[in-house]
């Protein structure tokens, strides 16, 4: 039976719509033990919010359903619930997609759960052909229009800052998602567009294989400082 329940999440996981978005929260909550929960998501076009008629760029464009009409990350981040309520729990996580079957997955990273390395997206794939030329493994990349994460295993503020110190020069590019941070995983929808597998976990109930933080920022070091010309590949 298990078996069977677990080949049902797996295509949930695959597909698009909203029952990929269950099936997927699911499967990180459950399988993987990777602590999620919704995202604030979009604005549909043409809703009314404080009781205006929003105006015709509103409409068309794609907004933040947060109260901040400048928000830069629309749809992408927590609101109601706030990151703390991240949880591995079913239950939870079934209510939630059920009242906001369209919500996007956020992934609240440290602690036990995978943290990550961002880059802008051009940077970010220049980044994954440098780490293919030079034989680092990696695992899950997540890859939205404007911006590329690749998962690492755990790791606290205390090695962060050891890790950084330790380096004569980092990326600017470079953002960090440990404790108290987030990434948005497939196959939500947010302002930017929408979010996918720029490399795919394994298709198992296992928990992804997730490289050390140290080794994938020396790595990206080594790409950024060994251009012929001295420059940066992984500039904006």
């Amino acid at each position: 039976m298990r078996e069977i329940l677990g080949r049902r999440r797996k295509l949930l996981f695959r597909r698009g719509g909203r029952s990929a978005l269950l099936g997927a929260a699911l499967h990180c909550a459950t399988e993987w033990q990777w602590p999620v929960l919704p995202g604030v998501g979009i604005r549909p076009a043409g809703r009314q919010q404080g009781g205006a008629r929003l105006g015709l760029g509103e409409r068309t464009g794609r907004r933040c359903s947060c109260p901040d009409p400048d928000c830069v990350v629309p749809g992408a981040h927590p609101f109601d619930p706030g990151l703390l309520a991240a949880t591995t729990d079913a239950r939870m996580v079934r209510w939630w997609w059920a009242n906001r079957p369209d919500a996007p997955i956020v992934l609240a990273t440290g602690g036990r759960a995978p943290c990550a390395v961002s880059l802008p997206a051009v940077a970010g794939a220049r980044a994954l052909a440098a780490l293919d030329h030079f034989g680092v493994r990696l695992g899950p990349v997540v890859a939205t229009p404007t911006r590329w994460s690749l998962l690492v295993s755990p790791y606290d503020l205390a090695e962060l800052g050891e890790l950084l110190h330790s380096q004569d020069w980092v990326p600017s590019s470079l953002r960090f998602h440990g404790e108290g941070g987030y990434v948005v995983l497939p196959p939500s929808q947010i302002g930017a567009g929408r979010v996918c597998w720029e490399r795919p976990p394994a298709a198992t109930t296992a928990a992804p294989w997730l490289p050390k933080v140290g080794t994938i920022v020396d790595a990206l070091v080594t790409a950024s400082t060994s251009t012929p010309d001295g420059g940066s590949r992984l500039a904006y």
